[in-house]
C-alpha cells in the first residue's frame, strides 16, 4: 500500500514515553493483559474527540470494551448479510465476551447530532443523498427526530436529540435476538448515560419515567 506513511514525530515521541514509564513500571500487569481480556462492560460512545471514557470512569486497559461511532448510534437488528461494524462489536461483546454491561454514552455538542438535525429540517440537502455516509447513518436517529421537532428552538431540540441517540440506541439494543435473550436471562443490562463535556456531569436514562437524571 504506497499511500502509507511514518507516523507524526508527536505520535513516535509519545510512544516512546509511555514505554518508558507507564509500560515499563507495569510490565507484568501488560504480560498479564497479554493472555486475554475479560472486559466487565462493553461501552459505545461517540467518536468525538473529546469524549474520553476511560478517563471519565477511571477505567484502566481491559476493563472496557469501547466501540465509538458517529453519535453513538446503535442500528436496528439488519442480518442481511452486509458489513456492519457496530452490530458486529456487539455481537461480539455479548455472545464471545460475554459482558455483564452494554453502557450507551451520549454528549453535548455532539455534531452528529446536529447534522442529524440539520438534514430533518431540510438544512443540510448534501446529507440526504444517497452517496452520503454519514446521512444515512444519521437516519437512525430519524425516530429520534420526530420526537424533538416539536420543540421551539433548534437548541432545545438539539439537547433533546443528544439524550434520544442514547434512547433509540437502547431501543433498537433490545432488537437483535442475543441481547434480549441476554437481558431476559439476567445476564445483561443495558444504560444509557449522557455526558456534559464543559460541566463534567453525567446523566443516567431512567426508564420508569423517561427522563436523564444526574448521577
Amino acid at each position: 500500500m504506497k499511500h502509507a506513511r511514518p507516523l507524526p514525530g508527536y505520535l513516535v515521541k509519545r510512544f516512546h514515553g509511555w514505554k518508558a514509564t507507564t509500560y515499563s513500571e507495569n510490565a507484568a500487569w501488560y504480560r498479564k493483559l497479554a493472555e486475554g481480556q475479560h472486559p466487565r462492560a462493553m461501552i459505545i460512545s461517540c467518536c468525538d474527540s473529546r469524549v474520553h471514557v476511560t478517563s471519565i470512569f477511571g477505567a484502566d486497559q481491559g476493563e472496557f470494551f469501547i466501540h465509538r461511532n458517529i453519535a453513538n448510534l446503535v442500528p436496528p437488528y439488519q442480518p442481511d448479510g452486509h458489513q456492519h461494524g457496530t452490530s458486529a462489536a456487539i455481537e461480539y461483546a455479548v455472545t464471545a465476551l460475554k459482558v455483564a454491561h452494554v453502557v450507551v454514552m451520549g454528549h453535548s455538542s455532539c455534531g452528529g447530532v446536529q447534522g442529524c438535525l440539520s438534514m430533518c429540517s431540510g438544512q443540510a440537502p448534501e446529507l440526504e443523498e444517497k452517496s452520503s455516509f454519514v446521512g444515512r447513518w444519521m437516519d437512525i436517529l430519524r425516530p429520534g427526530y420526530e420526537r424533538v421537532q416539536h420543540l421551539k428552538s433548534e437548541e432545545e431540540q438539539r439537547d433533546a436529540l443528544e439524550k434520544q441517540a442514547v434512547i433509540v440506541s437502547l431501543e433498537n439494543l433490545m432488537t437483535f435476538p442475543f441481547v434480549a435473550e441476554a437481558v431476559e436471562q439476567g445476564n445483561l443490562t443495558l444504560h444509557g448515560v449522557w455526558h456534559d463535556i464543559g460541566g463534567g456531569g453525567l446523566e443516567e436514562y431512567q426508564a420508569e419515567s423517561d427522563r436523564f437524571n444526574k448521577i
